[in-house]
């Protein structure tokens, strides 16, 4: 029996509406997989054939396959997923506006995007709390780099991409390419 964290089996469960709303993807990049668990989970889902998941640093035991990248440039061709997502991972970015636009340009068809938002300092004082709580025992380093509001959206907008939807706390975008 497969032990799931709820706070993962929540966000899954947010995101199936969105995954499965989407026509069949062949390839999908999971960027900052982590341990595998999101990689794992959407490739059992049937969505797509294959997931690649990459990520900064190695974890022990993970549940799906996840390839170490330099954590600035994501090691794959232009437009070589029909799918690019991250979960809660962007704003971990030094810079979370080049790694957004090398989600884009990984993809022309669709991005999935679930990170933090904050509005106020005391929210983003808990982001910072929150953060710390999660990460620290597992050597992520947290660098508070939230977007305000939804201030992440014009450098997607720029790639191509348009809204398909925004479901609090998930937003998903799709390539201008896909009418």
């Amino acid at each position: 029996m497969l032990l799931v964290n709820p706070y993962r089996r929540r966000i899954l469960n947010e995101l199936v509406p969105l995954l499965t709303g989407i026509p069949v993807v062949e390839r999908v990049l999971d960027v900052g997989a982590g341990d595998g668990w999101f990689a794992m989970s959407v490739q059992r889902m049937g969505i797509c054939k294959a997931v690649t998941a990459v990520d900064i640093m190695p974890r022990p035991r993970p549940y799906h396959q996840v390839e170490i990248y330099d954590g600035t440039q994501l090691p794959f061709p232009d437009n070589a997923f029909d799918l690019v997502y991250a979960i809660d991972v962007v704003h971990h970015a030094t810079d979370p506006s080049k790694l957004l636009a090398e989600m884009a340009r990984c993809t022309k068809r669709f991005v999935l995007l679930k990170d933090h938002t904050w509005s106020t300092r005391i929210g983003w004082l808990a982001l910072v709390a929150m953060d710390e709580i999660g990460n620290r025992r597992f050597g992520v380093p947290s660098i508070y780099n939230y977007q305000r509001g939804w201030e992440w959206d014009p450098i997607l907008y720029r790639a191509g991409f348009e809204r398909m939807d925004h479901i609090h706390p998930c937003l998903a975008i799709r390539g201008s390419s896909v009418v």
